[in-house]
């Protein structure tokens, strides 16, 4: 339970991070280039920008910081898992803000701010712990493949054991026939 919690601390400060992200230039384009009175579509737009910087980051520090024990070893198989999570995490969002813009029709900056930072967040950030913990960064998946990047620049394990399939038993077959 302590390690839960500890792990849900640390998920915690990195979406504050990515909160202050979210929250600044969803604001700063919402205030000026895609205001309503620009563009129809403006929040919308800003929103999708706003949280997919935030999704860069979150991928950082989640990766590095918050479940770090459990991340896999193939690299762009996981970036993909996070962004499908995290682009359902946004979907809730933009959801949120869609309704209380578009169907509500509360359309002040407070309002806007209140259904895609206070509530779509809420949702949002349920939803994203939960696939990150149980599917993304989960500790019971095993990476059955060799890393795309190994950290000690050396090959996989499977490789330096031989097995059938990895290049260094080839290699080593090979040059045990000749």
């Amino acid at each position: 339970m302590r390690k839960l919690i500890t792990q849900f601390t640390r998920f915690g400060v990195v979406g504050l991070v990515g909160l202050v992200i979210d929250f600044g230039v969803f604001n700063l384009l919402r205030l000026t280039v895609l205001s309503p009175e620009q563009l129809h579509e403006g929040p919308v737009i800003a929103k999708a920008i706003s949280t997919a910087l935030a999704i860069i980051a979150n991928w950082i520090g989640n990766r590095y910081w918050t479940f770090r024990e459990h991340r896999g070893r193939q690299l762009w198989r996981e970036f993909a898992e996070f962004l499908v999570v995290s682009l359902g995490g946004m979907a809730i969002g933009l959801a949120s803000l869609w309704v209380s813009h578009y169907l509500l029709g509360f359309t002040s900056i407070l309002a806007d701010n209140i259904a895609t930072n206070v509530v779509g967040l809420a949702l949002g950030t349920l939803f994203r712990f939960s696939f990150y913990r149980l599917w993304v960064f989960a500790p019971h998946r095993g990476d059955t493949s060799p890393p795309m990047f190994p950290a000690d620049g050396t090959a996989s394990e499977s490789a330096r054991a031989g097995e059938p399939g990895s290049d260094t038993g080839a290699i080593r077959v090979s040059a045990g026939s000749r």
